[in-house]
């Protein structure tokens, strides 16, 4: 496959084409265009099950007979669209997939109006997305962890900073202010500043937890997710957004701190479940059975996720911590096998279970 053809080429020529047409149309169509992928864009997010978009009444379209692009009438009985409803309702889907069956179908139109308007439709939505819906962070570079695939650990060095506050380094306060003065800037500590975004940060590189409570770390890596989910979804609905330089910006910079954060809330917990069994140990109440739910970060779906193993039977049967190191290595082994985890998350989830293991195994 030759340069020219490959599939990165063609992506960044379809982006360069659509972005060239919608700067071809008028200021009011392009106005209107914009409107209409907010609701598109709105529908998709918050997984509405109906989605209603207007095509505009005249667009500026590309005829295969004529060089120069061409103002093109759009037939008045299509323009109001509308997907989904009282069935998605019922079965509680979103409209996510008929919204994008209903854009293929404008797009194979033979109409070349109504071709045009669901491209720039497409093209519109995953802008306001990317653009518009999601912060824009710091500039960032991680490095791979070993031979991962996926950078994830921050490489830059805040020691040699300037002591100059940028305004994505500090959380501004709100309150009032001396007239004349800039708003307040609280900076993030050095380890949040390492990432895209250090609103967002939970964690240290020791685990240490740097907000408030386990319930603020969650609803961080919440957000997180959800700045993650709204690229994905700009790019189903618009796969050539993934060569606009915006986009892979963010898209490097918040999937490296998703990983890092969700690896370190796994082994949080993970410390908190082993001080949890010791101290039930001691206080005698694991005599009657233990079973663990023990979390990890999957770095395919993109989410937390536990495993559940057994580790006593229930039953009177005293705990003993050789216990939990027969169970940790056990559940090790079943997961070296296991081909549903990649590479990655395979050895995120090792370690976690050499965690227990070297917790308990040095109290045998």
């Amino acid at each position: 496959m030759t340069e020219t053809t490959s599939p990165a080429n063609r992506l960044r020529e379809e982006f360069s084409e659509k972005q060239a047409l919608f700067n071809a149309q008028s200021t009011i169509v392009q106005r209107f265009i914009e409107a209409q992928a907010r609701q598109i864009a709105d529908a998709l997010i918050e997984h509405r099950p109906q989605a209603r978009f207007t095509l505009p009444d005249r667009i500026v379209a590309q005829i295969p007979q004529i060089e120069q692009p061409a103002t093109m009438t759009v037939p008045a009985g299509l323009r109001e669209q509308s997907v989904g409803g009282f069935r998605n309702r019922l079965t509680r889907q979103d409209v996510r997939e008929a919204l994008r069956h209903r854009l293929n179908e404008l797009e194979q139109s033979p109409d070349h109006a109504i071709s045009t308007c669901a491209g720039l439709l497409r093209h519109a939505s995953a802008i306001h997305m990317v653009y518009n819906m999601l912060p824009s962070g710091r500039s960032v570079t991680y490095r791979s962890d070993g031979d991962e695939d996926i950078p994830t650990i921050p490489t830059e060095d805040l020691a040699l900073e300037s002591a100059i506050t940028q305004a994505s380094d500090a959380i501004t306060e709100d309150g009032n202010s001396d007239e004349g003065r800039g708003d307040l800037q609280v900076p993030f500590v050095p380890a949040a500043r390492r990432f895209y975004l250090p609103l967002w940060v939970s964690f240290d590189d020791n685990n240490k937890l740097l907000v408030g409570s386990v319930k603020e770390a969650e609803a961080n890596l919440a957000s997180m997710e959800r700045f993650i989910g709204i690229l994905h979804a700009a790019s189903s609905i618009a796969p050539f957004i993934i060569a606009d330089e915006e986009y892979q910006k963010k898209r490097y910079g918040m999937l490296g701190q998703l990983i890092n954060q969700g690896r370190a809330l796994a082994r949080y917990k993970t410390i908190d479940i082993i001080n949890t069994i010791k101290d039930r140990a001691n206080s005698g109440t694991l005599n009657r059975g233990l079973s663990l739910s023990l979390p990890y970060f999957d770095d395919q779906e993109l989410k937390i996720e536990t495993t559940i193993f057994e580790v006593i039977p229930a039953g009177r049967i005293m705990f003993v911590p050789a216990f939990v190191v027969r169970a940790a290595r056990e559940e090790a082994a079943k997961r070296l096998q296991d081909t549903r985890f990649d590479p990655s998350t395979r050895k995120h989830l090792m370690a976690e279970l050499k965690m227990l293991e070297d917790a308990f195994g040095s109290q045998e």
